[in-house]
């Protein structure tokens, strides 16, 4: 069965910096554009950053434009999101997710087909 798997999430301090991976089984990642999202509370679920097959990227939130690097590991069949600079307004529930996707953009929440069940991610002092 296909899934993606978000790990790395934890407390990390302002300015810190932290990455997230996201492992895929039963399909093969690097065939997908994949996207990272975040959720906090009371917010609604917003893209950060994607990566598609071709290996380009781009970002959805100009917020962490700077600070967040997506990458792709084929060999280990996992995608990380690198935070650096972190703030306190980053902290959230992460998740990846995955769709096939021709576009030069990210596709939005709607447009993903797998969705991982998310890490937490908190920034405090």
């Amino acid at each position: 069965q296909l899934q993606l798997v978000e790990s790395g999430g934890g407390l990390v301090q302002p300015g810190g910096s932290l990455r997230l991976s996201c492992a895929a089984s039963g399909f093969t990642l690097e065939h997908y554009t994949i996207g990272w999202f975040r959720q906090a509370p009371g917010k609604e679920r917003e893209g950060i950053l994607c990566i598609r097959s071709s290996g380009g990227s781009n970002n959805y939130a100009d917020s962490v434009k700077g600070r967040f690097t997506i990458s792709r590991d084929n060999a280990k069949n996992t995608v990380y999101l690198q935070m650096n600079s972190l703030k306190s307004e980053d902290t959230a529930v992460y998740y990846c997710a995955a769709s096939i996707w021709a576009g030069r953009t990210c596709p939005g929440r709607d447009i993903m087909a797998y969705w991982g069940k998310g890490t937490l991610v908190t920034v405090s002092s």
